[in-house]
């Protein structure tokens, strides 16, 4: 799968699970690390576990495996490392304090 279909793959998922606020940044020629960042927000520490849990499951269901995931510990803010596509679920509070839309554009 390539990377605008593995993005369009996790937005989808994520909405799924009822996340709000998703934004998808194409970080291709920002960063060496990823292609592209999904950021989205969850109302509660077990929403924004079971958000990122719910990507990283999918994509290992298409044979896609998660290269990482942290965060998990206290869910205000997880991050899925899916190799060309970075997920970022947020708890609103993390997500207004750390600005990364602003930071990546």
């Amino acid at each position: 799968m390539q990377a605008t279909e593995l993005q369009q793959f996790v937005a989808d998922k994520v909405d799924d699970m009822k996340a709000s606020d998703i934004v998808t940044l194409d970080v291709r020629d920002k960063s060496s690390i990823t292609d592209f960042m999904v950021l989205c927000t969850g109302n509660s520490r077990r929403h924004v576990a079971s958000i990122a849990e719910h990507v990283r499951d999918e994509a290992q269901a298409i044979n896609i495996g998660a290269m990482g995931m942290e965060g998990q510990d206290d869910s205000e803010w997880v991050v899925v490392d899916l190799g060309d596509v970075m997920v970022h679920v947020m708890q609103e509070e993390q997500r207004q304090l750390y600005q990364l839309e602003k930071l990546w554009n």
